[in-house]
């Protein structure tokens, strides 16, 4: 597994892993605070015009969906509060990071009731293929929050049945309510 040092990285790695240490910093300008910096060449090499998806390992916990992110003094990626906690995780310490392109479809990982769903459901699915790849990660990662798979069944159908019924307009504040109504059933 390629590893960085001292700046140097081989061409031709965006289908490989490149680890490399980088400490957790905080912005003072962001409610994003906490983030470790990726230094620019990995960056480039997990990326292409059209793609920042990738799966990162923060001190060998991992894959996490996440996207690189661009701030003018760096390319960095998020670390929410979860994450630092479970890890231990402290401003300024070193972090060892093990970065990999996203070759998944949607950028995360599809809870098998939701895919499940999805093909069976071709209106729903199409109304769900035409929505942003944004808002796709977004109804995605709702589901995969759900840790019961009886939950996360009735939170897949609340979604694709807001889909149909908003004719593929998305709004949250109503997907909730086919949610509440779903867990309700």
């Amino acid at each position: 597994m390629p590893k960085l040092h001292f700046g140097y990285i081989s061409e031709n790695l965006s289908s490989m892993p490149i680890e490399f240490q980088s400490p957790l910093e905080k912005f003072d300008f962001n409610h994003w605070h906490y983030h470790v910096p990726v230094p620019d060449e990995v960056a480039a090499a997990m990326m292409d015009e059209k793609h920042r998806r990738v799966l990162i390992w923060l001190e060998g916990n991992g894959p996490h969906h996440m996207a690189l992110m661009k701030a003018k003094p760096c390319w960095y990626i998020l670390v929410n509060q979860r994450l630092r906690e479970s890890l231990k995780l402290e401003e300024g310490n070193p972090v060892h990071v093990k970065i990999e392109r996203d070759h998944s479809e949607f950028g995360h990982e599809v809870p098998e009731e939701f895919e499940v769903l999805l093909a069976q459901d071709e209106e729903g699915e199409k109304f769900f293929r035409q929505l942003t790849p944004g808002k796709q990660r977004s109804l995605i990662y709702l589901v995969t929050q759900v840790k019961n798979p009886d939950s996360r069944m009735r939170k897949s159908l609340a979604i694709l049945h807001h889909l149909k019924t908003a004719q593929g307009k998305l709004d949250f504040k109503k997907l909730n309510e086919w949610i509440k109504h779903y867990n309700n059933l």
